[in-house]
Formats: C-alpha cells, structure tokens, sequence
C-alpha cells in the first residue's frame, strides 16, 4: 500500500530536517520507491521527496505530464542557471500556494534506482520540481522562498493538496 503524504505543520521534525545519505541501494530502497511513485500519482504531484511520506533519506521520484517516472537516489544540484518567478504549491502544505523564485535550468547529479550515476539537465518544470524535491531534503519548504504574505494564497480545489 502507499505511503501517506504527511500533511503536518511547516515545522514538523521530519520536514524540517536534512534527511540522511542512502549508503547501499537495497530492496528497502526500491520498496521505497514504488511506495513514493505510487503515492505521488494518488496524490496527483509532479514530485516527492521522501521526508514527505516521513522517511528522512535523500529520495526524490518526479514524474513530468506525458513522460517516463524517475527516481534520484542522493541528488545534488551541481549547476543553476537564471531566475524566474513561478506558482508553486506543495503536497505537506495543502490548500497554499505561493510565488517565489526558482532556476530557469538545473543540473543534478545523483543515483538511479539501480545504482548507476545519472545526471540530468533540466529547465521549466522539471528544473523547477528537481530544486523543490531537493529543498525538502535539505529541511526547506516552498513556502521559506515566500518574500512576502502577499505572495501566499489560499487555493480552491477538490482535494486541496494540488503540488510538487
């Protein structure tokens, strides 16, 4: 059975923290992240990081609209590129979402789910959920990107938890 999305306050101990280096990608790892593919598409995200389903390793699983699932095993942005202004909501902050500024292309650098080392070149929305994954592995959330209140706005939707 999937995971479930932790919905809990911004300052919940799991969230907040830098989540640990995977060491060896074991089949604990692989349930992992079928459980996390499995609960990003319930949930309807383009992205998620495992501290969201309460797991504090560095394991982020994206699916672009239209496009094969990926899974990156201790990710690491090694390159950034401009800067745009874009909407982001998020899974762990139902109901919100906000505007800030994120890269307009990234490079990351991290593992496969079979262990090999990828790197991946993205820009628009890919680039822009590949830094929101990896800021929850770090203890960031969209909304400390956030420059102002007036930035953050409630969002009307069925489920309420629309997001990366």
């Amino acid at each position: 059975m999937p995971a479930r999305v932790m919905h809990r306050l911004p300052d919940d101990s799991v969230l907040r923290r830098k989540a640990k280096r995977v060491p060896t990608i074991d089949k604990s790892i692989q349930r992992l992240i079928d459980d996390m593919l499995a609960t990003m598409r319930r949930e309807g995200g383009v992205g998620l990081a495992a501290p969201q389903v309460g797991v504090s390793l560095r394991v982020v699983v994206l699916q672009m609209p239209g496009e094969e699932p990926v899974a990156i095993i201790n990710p690491e942005i090694v390159k950034r590129a401009g800067e745009r202004e874009v909407t982001e909501a998020c899974l762990s902050v139902p109901g919100y979402g906000g505007e800030i500024k994120r890269s307009i292309s990234v490079t990351v650098k991290g593992q496969d789910r079979n262990g090999k080392t990828i790197r991946i070149k993205a820009d628009g929305l890919m680039a822009q959920a590949l830094e929101h994954e990896i800021d929850h592995l770090d203890g960031v959330l969209y909304i400390d990107h956030i420059e102002s209140q007036d930035k953050l706005h409630k969002i009307e939707t069925e489920t309420g938890a629309e997001g990366m």
